[in-house]
């Protein structure tokens, strides 16, 4: 009989959020031929916003259950936990009976694994998952690091997506046995070289010239400005697409607009995984101008797809783009570094062997495998 595993995070896609926690959906469907799973997945949500979730077929399996969870805007950081925990008791107190989960594994340190350790109360051990801006921001609030550093040392064990963020995590005194680190994984398959021409006439971009790709969402932490003020800056003309969407897409284009280089920027919105393979097949490099990152799966995809990346030297990147062959680090929020790393990048023969090389020790299957070993060793 196989153990049986609660997944308990905000952080897990809906059928109109497909992309939302898709890092979690695939791991968990790596480890269904290990555990039983079910997943239960709260969502801070206002009386006025509370909406239904439905999963996506591919999902179903898991049995997801979403639940509408209290919490205080701005001022809730020192309740938001046990707001989160109140409204997720009934289902998780179901779960429990009917379920009989042998352990849970919660992705977001605050608000979800604080819950979910309130909620387990000792009965079944939880193993905790920090992304990155759950602890590179949150252990800077004195509010939210008092509540992390006392709930968190009762987690089975603590995974983090980066050593950096056990170094932070040890840094202040948390205990280091319970730390360990795995990278997230991506899927070799999709993501690998192809041909570089097939890949842009498939995109509809231009068939000549340099691209310059960047993916990821348009909030302030991720610094698209600081890209396109970059590419302005550069003596050749290369082409930026950028993938994704957020609420400084707007911005991103008036600063395109008033720097001139409108017509070299395409937006191409939010992408399938499977198109966002392309869009790598189909570019000269990755860039990613990051102000705090944990290990962006973007840049482990690009480095499977044989693609090199310029990217701020900030969070756990420097742990994976360890050598010149895979790209170029940039200390944070330097445009004109930022500007010379492209061009340099661009005007370096690219590897795509040693990069595919590379990126092949970040598959799926070797990042279950880690998982699967500290979730038994937690029963």
């Amino acid at each position: 009989m196989r153990p049986r595993l609660l997944f308990f995070s905000n952080l897990f896609p809906t059928a109109a959020e497909p992309y939302r926690g898709l890092d979690n959906a695939t791991l968990l469907h790596e480890l269904e031929g290990d555990f039983e799973i079910r997943v239960l997945s709260p969502r801070p949500s206002l009386p006025w916003t509370r909406r239904p979730f439905a999963p996506r077929a591919a999902d179903e399996s898991l049995q997801p259950r979403w639940i509408n969870a209290a919490y205080l805007p701005r001022i809730g950081g020192p309740f938001n936990h046990v707001l989160m925990a109140v409204s997720a008791r009934p289902a998780f107190e179901e779960v429990m009976r009917e379920f009989r989960p042998s352990v849970v594994l919660s992705s977001w340190i605050y608000a979800d694994s604080c819950a979910a350790i309130r909620l387990a109360a000792g009965r079944v051990p939880v193993v905790a998952i920090a992304q990155g801006s759950d602890i590179h921001q949150y252990l800077c609030m004195a509010g939210r690091r008092r509540i992390i550093l006392e709930t968190l040392p009762q987690a089975a064990a603590v995974i983090t997506r980066s050593r950096e963020l056990s170094r932070i995590l040890e840094a202040a005194y948390f205990p280091a046995a319970k730390l360990h680190t795995i990278y997230n994984g991506v899927s070799l398959e999709t993501f690998q070289p192809r041909d570089q021409a097939a890949a842009r006439s498939e995109a509809g971009l231009p068939l000549a010239g340099k691209i310059i790709l960047f993916v990821g969402n348009f909030y302030p932490v991720k610094n698209p400005l600081l890209l396109i003020e970059a590419i302005a800056r550069l003596k050749e003309a290369p082409h930026l697409v950028m993938g994704g969407g957020g609420p400084m897409q707007a911005a991103c284009l008036a600063l395109a607009e008033r720097r001139g280089i409108s017509s070299r920027v395409t937006f191409a919105g939010r992408k399938t995984p499977r198109e966002i393979a392309t869009l790598m097949n189909a570019a000269d490099l990755l860039a990613l101008p990051s102000r705090n990152e944990g290990v962006p799966n973007v840049i482990l995809e690009a480095f499977a797809s044989g693609l090199p990346v310029v990217a701020s030297r900030v969070g756990g990147i420097p742990e994976v783009l360890d050598n010149e062959v895979l790209g170029r680090l940039v200390p944070e929020g330097d445009i004109n570094a930022f500007a010379a790393a492209l061009e340099q990048q661009l005007a370096t023969p690219r590897d795509t062997t040693a990069i595919r090389t590379h990126g092949e020790r970040f598959s799926w299957r070797a990042t279950a495998d880690a998982y699967r070993e500290i979730l038994f060793a937690a029963l």
